[in-house]
């Protein structure tokens, strides 16, 4: 489907419930940014393999994040690289979101929804996920070599609770309430 048709769509569905007159007020995801951070690893071939393993979950070349600032507790410096970042949009967005919904999530251990404090008051949602492995793209023999990964859908809902009605009817998994567990 297009973006018009799911647009006219999730307005038909949720009008009476958000008070939209126009089609135009329905919200949309703009982008999907997903980022990993290494640490300190200065292994050149580990952070080779999590940038490979990145570019394989995404379809899309990483850019390197360096540390703003000189930590020597951390053993970090300034310019050193500090993480991964990825930004999605258009077609690979939409397939991506489509396969963290419908194949990622579910193979994610004691999965139990999304909680919808994940959501922040400008529409956005964070997602964290402990391991890379679920992803089907990774290769589960090098178990050694594992990594979290977040990802940040991006809307331009105009608050919290209509972003939360509009990611559960794009099938976004939440929970149904924020104390059950």
């Amino acid at each position: 489907m297009n973006k018009e048709t799911i647009q006219k769509k999730t307005f038909d569905a949720l009008k009476g419930e958000c008070g939209w007159n126009n089609v135009m007020q329905t919200p949309k995801v703009v982008k999907i940014v997903v980022s990993t951070g290494v640490g300190s690893v200065k292994d050149k071939k580990r952070l080779e393999l999590i940038n490979d393993r990145l570019t394989k979950i995404t379809g899309q070349r990483p850019s390197s994040r360096a540390a703003r600032k000189s930590i020597a507790t951390f053993k970090v410096r300034a310019g050193d690289t500090a993480g991964y970042q990825v930004t999605l949009r258009g077609a690979r967005m939409q397939s991506f979101l489509d396969k963290l919904v419908n194949i990622v999530l579910p193979r994610v251990k004691d999965f139990r929804g999304i909680k919808p404090s994940a959501i922040d008051e400008m529409g956005n949602i964070s997602i964290g996920i402990k391991e890379h492995t679920v992803f089907p793209e990774t290769a589960d023999e090098d178990a050694k070599d594992i990594f979290g990964i977040a990802a940040t859908i991006v809307t331009t809902a105009k608050n919290k609770k209509e972003a939360e009605r509009f990611l559960r009817y794009i099938g976004v998994p939440l929970r149904e309430t924020e104390g059950k567990q």
